[in-house]
């Protein structure tokens, strides 16, 4: 491969794994926005309107475990190519079905398949990337997140107002899944050999590395992962019922309620922007600290204030204030051993898959034991006690003694 057609793999490759990030959030951010229309539909309460997707959630989840098996029987190609082409034909069958059981396992075969492509978007990252460079494209990631989170859920509020079916912005996800396809068939993904051995260096007197040996991880890693669970979990109570709880209580159209959830998305993107600088000169064991009082406090006006006119730009402060509290706190968790493995980011990562996957039917069912205020007011508990599992995991934590990771090169293939 010549260099310019080597840097042009390389951007290709790298613009696949981002878009895998588009249409996970693609698929949860509009739900709070869908969800009347899609009970108007059914005929169903808006409740069961929000069960019926745990099978998307799950589905995440799901997909999530089969990652760990997946990769070992497919090349990364090969999976992308045919997990986005699944999700592509899933999200067209959305549009064009009224049978609730086959909404069911399109959602859970979209699910499945978001679980199975963020983890070989990830790993696509991981890598043609290392050391800081790998870290600030990881960062990259949460952009490309919570910009497609603010994108999806304003176009989803101007079509259900229009009057649109309500799957029609998920389209727009399946287009973004087409685009996934048509990049894996055109570029050469790397391949997870050169990530088992390390590469000849003077230090090793040519040898390769040996893998690291298994490591206990203490309890700050597990306070960090039930952590994250709390924070998908209160996260989603939050946004999923905020719409509905303003339209119901304030004189406020379903247009404009839902507005306001996409304020809070662009509100995390332009947090996005500043947290890698952040995380370098505060460092992640500070900045952890201020992500999780900035959710915590920033949630509470949400479901107090009642001025109509302050609430969008109440959810932007609060999408700012979140301060990239996923991947700081997985940062700041990996600093609890000598070497983060692999295995440490999925446990982590599959904490917060688990908060999304409950997400649908606890929040329903505080809904239906109390009403939409009651479940806002239950996102932010979750935050309390995310905060306090924090700060006992920073009061338990020791600097491990860190042995920097050799560079990768990633060795491409078809």
């Amino acid at each position: 491969m010549t260099q310019q057609a080597s840097t042009r793999n390389r951007v290709g490759v790298t613009l696949a794994c981002f878009l895998a990030y588009c249409v996970m959030s693609g698929m949860l951010a509009p739900i709070g926005v869908v969800l009347p229309p899609l009970a108007e539909q059914l005929d169903i309460p808006v409740p069961a309107a929000g069960a019926l997707f745990s099978w998307l959630t799950v589905g995440i989840l799901v997909g999530s475990g089969l990652a760990l098996v997946v990769f070992d029987l497919l090349s990364l190609r090969a999976a992308m190519l045919l997990i986005y082409l699944a999700i592509a034909g899933s999200l067209l069958l959305l549009r064009f079905t009224e049978s609730a059981w086959l909404l069911r396992l399109a959602l859970g075969l979209v699910g499945a398949g978001c679980g199975i492509g963020l983890a070989g978007a990830a790993s696509g990252i991981a890598l043609l990337f290392a050391g800081e460079r790998r870290a600030s494209m990881l960062v990259v990631t949460d952009g490309f997140f919570s910009g497609a989170g603010a994108a999806t859920s304003a176009v989803a509020v101007l079509f259900v107002a229009a009057g649109l079916h309500w799957a029609s912005s998920y389209l727009l996800v399946g287009g973004v899944a087409v685009i996934i396809v048509l990049l894996a068939a055109a570029v050469r993904f790397p391949t997870s050999e050169a990530a088992r051995v390390a590469p000849v260096t003077a230090e090793t007197g040519g040898e390769g590395v040996a893998p690291a040996p298994a490591v206990r991880w203490p309890a700050t890693v597990w306070l960090c992962i039930a952590a994250l669970f709390l924070y998908t979990l209160g996260q989603n109570s939050m946004l999923w019922w905020l719409p509905s709880h303003l339209e119901a209580t304030l004189p406020m159209t379903r247009e404009a309620a839902g507005s306001v959830v996409s304020r809070y998305w662009t509100g995390m993107f332009c947090g996005q922007l500043l947290v890698a600088w952040w995380v370098l000169h505060l460092g992640a064991r500070r900045m952890v600290l201020a992500s999780i009082f900035g959710t915590l406090l920033g949630s509470l006006p949400l479901w107090t204030v009642t001025v109509p006119a302050w609430l969008p730009w109440l959810a932007f402060a609060w999408g700012l204030a979140n301060f990239g509290l996923l991947k700081v706190t997985i940062a700041f968790a990996s600093e609890a051993v000598p070497v983060p493995t692999p295995r440490l980011i999925a446990a982590l990562l599959f904490g917060a898959t688990l908060g999304t996957a409950v997400s649908p039917v606890v929040t329903s069912a505080v809904v239906a034991a109390g009403d939409e205020l009651t479940v806002l007011r239950f996102s932010s508990f979750c935050y309390l006690l995310l905060a306090g599992l924090v700060l006992l995991a920073r009061g338990l934590a020791t600097p491990a003694v860190v042995t920097p990771a050799p560079a990768m090169t990633a060795r491409e293939t078809q």
